[in-house]
């Protein structure tokens, strides 16, 4: 099938801010247990009455429409704010539903995750029933916006900028602007919404998880998570041992090593994938100027960063201008490399033409797709987006308090990765955190769950699903080899991937064996 461009830009994103802690928290909850999550105090939640509703809210409703044309439907579901406190205050997650139209060999119910984390999934259940072919009629797919995401109870600091890795750039004084932004976040997330980040986490994800399973009617659920949804997955399976059926974990992330600083580690990768596009961007010199070579086009992206860390790039023109500096160049460079697909790689040409331009001091114009994309990172526009994926991030695991120790981190790293070093090594607004109150997840259960993953995947790499199917022996693993690819199934149009996935999702028998797919 083609490749969804909203699926494409959704996955390709997936991954590329993780964000950043200060006063102590209540004392934590052992990793194994779960707030009411044997169900007591919950039937109120498990057994409440969905009111379906058109998901269009109104004239400029894009995503509801999207959905309304497929013939979704969509709900607020009920869920306790503290699970420890299920007769407190409560929050709404925002669910939509596309019911099975082969009601006669209906499996059940398919719930997704596209990661981020915070990532909107509303109208991923139209994207994902596409992908699924002929075995989508048989499941009832559900999109969910997790808490404080999109269309349920927001989350918003009122931050400057959206979500984003930002660069500590060539030296000191770089990292000190970073370290005093990155405690600004903090401070402002703890004076707007204090009383609610304790509880921005993927555990109490993972819990609203099983409330929707109970209003939904269904005594197991399926899953399909995307990059962080792997994890949100392994959490749910590991919490809630049988109440999930069939589980995909596509590009999987390693649960030992998730922590706010999840993209440390993965610079090889980032390096790899770079030079996978800059070949090809060589190869269409007449189209972009980029250079003739791998070494040329390296070169151009060097100079391109090196000016923006002089004096920042000024690209747009009126009413919409933006000043990109040293922090924010680099950050669109990794943001650009999640897949090797065309439109993916042509996207990142034009992009960096553009930045070339400013960088030669000569007038720019910005597409309505790259004004866009500057407008969500860097810009208010992108706040709430920002703000959850780092309560999230800071909420889940502990990181160093410390900046120094994140400025020896990016020094020693810096000569191998003078590009993805200072942003992989990079103070983060959890740094300023308050403790979180529950120890990560552990997996100490076996999931028969398919895990895929593409060996050059730059944002996942392929290490972490190897390492999540050797804790998970009863899972298999699907290998896409070849591909600089983040999120395979139904993005990539790999015919022996898709084929694996939907014959798992129809039968919900695993492959004999791990399986290989070329390129």
């Amino acid at each position: 099938m083609s490749t969804p461009k909203a699926l494409t830009s959704r996955a390709s994103a997936v991954g590329l801010a993780l964000t950043a802690c200060l006063a102590t928290a209540p004392a934590a909850t052992a990793a194994g247990a779960s707030p009411a999550a044997s169900g007591a105090g919950l039937d109120r939640y498990h057994h409440q009455r969905l009111d379906w509703r058109s998901c269009v809210l109104g004239p400029d409703d894009e995503v509801g429409r999207g959905l309304e044309s497929a013939g979704a439907r969509c709900a607020d579901v009920t869920v306790p704010l503290d699970y420890a406190d299920p007769r407190g205050r409560t929050i709404t997650v925002a669910i939509s539903r596309l019911k099975a139209t082969d009601t006669r060999h209906r499996i059940g119910s398919l719930l997704l995750n596209f990661g981020g984390p915070g990532g909107p999934g509303l109208a991923n259940s139209v994207l994902v029933r596409g992908a699924m072919k002929e075995t989508g009629a048989r499941y009832d797919v559900i999109g969910v916006d997790p808490r404080f995401v999109g269309r349920s109870t927001p989350l918003d600091c009122g931050l400057s900028a959206g979500p984003g890795l930002p660069s500590a750039g060539p030296d000191r004084a770089g990292f000190d602007l970073q370290t005093a932004r990155a405690k600004s976040v903090a401070d402002k997330c703890r004076a707007t919404n204090g009383s609610v980040l304790p509880f921005v986490t993927t555990r109490n994800t993972a819990r609203d998880l099983d409330v929707v399973r109970g209003a939904l009617g269904e005594r197991k659920i399926s899953y399909l998570g995307y990059s962080y949804g792997t994890y949100l997955g392994t959490a749910y399976t590991q919490m809630f041992p049988g109440r999930y059926d069939r589980v995909v974990l596509d590009g999987a992330l390693d649960p030992r090593r998730y922590d706010p600083r999840l993209m440390r580690g993965t610079e090889n990768e980032h390096e790899r994938a770079l030079d996978g596009w800059a070949d090809w961007t060589a190869a269409r010199d007449a189209a972009y100027g980029l250079g003739r070579t791998r070494e040329q086009v390296r070169a151009t992206v060097d100079r391109v960063v090196a000016a923006s860390a002089r004096e920042p790039l000024t690209v747009g023109a009126a009413p919409e201008v933006f000043r990109l500096d040293g922090s924010q160049v680099p950050a669109l460079l990794f943001a650009g490399i999640a897949s090797d697909l065309d439109p993916a790689r042509a996207s990142l040409a034009e992009q960096l033409s553009v930045l070339a331009g400013a960088a030669d001091g000569r007038p720019t114009r910005l597409s309505p797709a790259f004004a866009a994309l500057l407008r969500e990172a860097f810009t208010s526009a992108g706040s709430a987006a920002g703000s959850v994926q780092t309560a999230i991030l800071c909420g889940d695991v502990a990181t160093p308090h410390d900046p120094e120790q994140y400025w020896r981190d990016i020094e020693r790293d810096r000569a191998a990765h003078p590009l993805f070093g200072p942003m992989t090594d990079d103070i983060t607004p959890c740094a300023f955190w308050d403790a979180p109150r529950e120890e990560p997840t552990r997996v100490r259960r076996d999931t028969a769950a398919l895990i895929v993953a593409a060996s050059g995947d730059p944002r996942t790499p392929y290490p972490g699903s190897v390492a999540l199917h050797g804790m998970l022996p009863g899972s298999r693993l699907v290998t896409l080899d070849g591909a600089f690819q983040h999120a395979t199934f139904g993005v990539y149009g790999n015919a022996c991937v898709d084929d694996s996935v939907n014959a798992y999702l129809a039968t919900g028998r695993l492959p004999g064996t791990d399986r290989t797919c070329v390129k």
